[in-house]
């Protein structure tokens, strides 16, 4: 089932090695010109932007084809590229759990309607604007409060 759920992902070959041991890791200079897609944000370099959000008293958690044009629209908003969308529907609650994979990263999302609330990772890298998404996820689901965090991923690579 594991398989089938990385197959589905497209990391189907990637396999966990237990053998494999820690490589000493090298760090290298920001060079503007690499195309490596990493960012620069108010003077650190980084992988990208995670947004950590938290949303309460929020709408339509239960909805999965609204939580999916939700989330291209979060997708379209941010400039991003979307490669591939799955959500996933839990019954009796109707709580969905899904991911849309990008190009520059991934948006996830993990929601609760009977506790009217929704947890969402937005990372992304290179000329995306994952900020954008807060609006949309603002306009779509009305949460009484909202909480973003960021995390600046991958500092000193």
């Amino acid at each position: 089932m594991v398989d089938d759920a990385l197959f589905q992902l497209g990391m189907d070959s990637a396999r966990l090695n237990t053998a494999q041991t820690e490589e000493e890791v090298t760090t290298r200079p920001y060079v503007p010109e690499c195309n490596d897609h990493f960012i620069e944000r108010d003077g650190v370099v980084c992988a990208g932007e995670h947004l950590i959000i938290d949303l309460f008293d929020a709408e339509r958690l239960d909805d999965l084809p609204f939580i999916e044009r939700t989330l291209i629209e979060c997708v379209r908003a941010a400039g991003a590229t979307l490669l591939h969308i799955h959500l996933h529907p839990f019954e009796p609650n109707g709580g969905v759990s899904g991911v849309a994979v990008l190009a520059e990263s991934h948006i996830s999302i993990h929601s609760w309607p009977e506790r009217a609330y929704a947890a969402l990772d937005v990372f992304m890298c290179g000329k995306a604007q994952p900020r954008r998404c807060v609006d949309v996820l603002k306009a779509a689901f009305r949460p009484g409060r909202i909480e973003v965090k960021e995390l600046l991923r991958g500092q000193g690579a």
